[in-house]
């Protein structure tokens, strides 16, 4: 059949508010016009973010009943660890609450202001916990990952030649580890090859540098190297992940992406002294080593939903989902980073709204009009969130695994053909206050 249903059945609803455009537009007001501080009880359709927003599965909730609390040692603990490696292979697994500690421990323990970290792409927070230490971080995607519109199977990949030139100059004793994110996030969720993953360790191993991956989302970019890379169509997901951490030589990992749970993340890793480290650093902040912060029942979750992350009719439609999405856009005439990625949206602000320059934030203006017109919350990723470092100026969608239907991805579809229709009438916007750091969470803003 042409049609690709939900591989799942609904068994729990909630609720969701509609408000009228007047009442949204005083929850905007009252917010200074940042959707973080929005209630999400006034969220109509939240595309916020695809971290923590899952929906969890009735083994899932099954497994809540059945975590082991115990503090030290829980058998719910070594279900974790197991089915961590198995997917991983790394040596050291070690929870944590979310992915940011996670980088907040590794780099704590090996960067000091001398480092210098390089990556496909780094997301806020890994950008954020490596230059809280004092080191920088380094963006090195390849060329077409910076042109919204070009088309190329894995945008997400690493620039071997400046990855090179980088490391001959600086490794290893200014770069700790080089680190490579799958999917790309702040690059739009766009994908990764396993010849660029290959590469890079190549490279890594060649000047003495770990390499680390970044796997929030390392199922997604599995399956697209099951659909687009020569030589893995016969390779199940899972084999794939295999393969690609087997290039690695430690990960981090937000567990509230690929893993359908609502909180948790990890530190892998096969060094034995950084992992002694890191475990004394979590004992400190987090928790003992078999819990790091994390309940038993959330460990029992987590290690259900790596499970299920894998299940290939899950990935088939979860990518299908998103291309429906950018197809629907792209008729339209809404200009899109392109092709889609693996689990937003990015809608490229900057053509859209090109009325607006970067100084008045077009991404953020969009996002704020998104919420005004149809209730529906999404996420700037451009310069507010990045300031100078910012590559282009996006709006993600993010869509959360196994909550939405196609009614309320065809609902925002309407809600961007309006607003569409009406751009020429938006302003752009400048902000009233800001924090010293990650101001997109809590900055404040007025209209131009």
């Amino acid at each position: 059949m042409k049609t690709i249903i939900e591989p799942f059945k609904i068994k729990t609803v909630e609720p969701i508010k509609p408000t009228t455009k007047e009442e949204r537009q005083k929850i905007l007001k009252k917010a200074h016009y940042n959707l973080f501080n929005v209630s999400a009880e006034d969220v109509l359709i939240d595309l916020l973010t695809d971290s923590g927003t899952s929906a969890m599965s009735a083994k899932q909730w099954a497994g809540l009943l059945d975590g082991d609390e115990a503090y030290a040692g829980s058998r719910s603990f070594f279900r974790f660890e197991n089915t961590i490696r198995k997917i991983t292979g790394f040596k050291h697994i070690i929870p944590t609450h979310q992915g940011r500690a996670s980088e907040r421990i590794i780099f704590s323990v090996v960067a000091d202001k001398e480092s210098m970290i390089p990556n496909n792409t780094h997301f806020d927070t890994t950008r954020a916990n490596i230059e809280y230490t004092g080191a920088k971080a380094f963006d090195m995607v390849i060329k077409e990952g910076t042109e919204p519109e070009t088309i190329h199977p894995f945008k997400g990949n690493m620039d071997i030649k400046k990855l090179e030139q980088f490391l001959k100059e600086y490794a290893p004793a200014r770069v700790p580890l080089a680190m490579i994110t799958v999917t790309n996030n702040s690059n739009g969720g766009q994908p990764v090859s396993m010849e660029n993953i290959k590469e890079t360790k190549a490279l890594c191993k060649k000047y003495n540098t770990p390499l680390f991956i970044d796997a929030c989302r390392f199922a997604e970019n599995a399956y697209f190297i099951k659909m687009r890379e020569k030589g893995y169509s016969d390779k199940t997901a899972l084999q794939i992940a295999q393969e690609m951490f087997s290039y690695a030589d430690g990960a981090t990992m937000s567990l509230k992406k690929d893993a359908f749970a609502n909180i948790g993340g990890f530190l892998a890793l096969n060094d034995d002294d950084t992992a002694e480290k890191a475990r004394n650093l979590l004992i400190l902040t987090e928790g003992f080593v078999t819990y790091g912060g994390l309940a038993g029942r959330d460990l029992e979750a987590i290690a259900i939903g790596l499970e299920e992350i894998l299940n290939e009719d899950y990935l088939k439609y979860r990518i299908r989902t998103i291309e429906y999405f950018a197809e629907k856009l792209v008729k339209i005439g809404i200009p899109i980073l392109q092709p889609a990625g693996g689990h937003a949206i990015y809608i490229n602000a900057a053509k859209f709204l090109s009325h607006i320059p970067k100084a008045e934030f077009p991404g953020h203006t969009l996002a704020c009009a998104l919420y005004e017109e149809g209730g529906v919350r999404s996420c700037e990723i451009g310069s507010v969130m990045f300031a100078e470092n910012a590559k282009m100026e996006l709006v993600r969608l993010a869509i959360p695994r196994r909550v939405y239907t196609q009614s309320h991805i065809d609902y925002t579809i309407e809600v961007l053909e309006e607003i569409y229709r009406k751009k020429e009438a938006l302003r752009g916007m400048k902000i009233t206050w800001q924090p010293k750091a990650l101001r997109h969470f809590t900055a404040h803003f007025s209209y131009v």
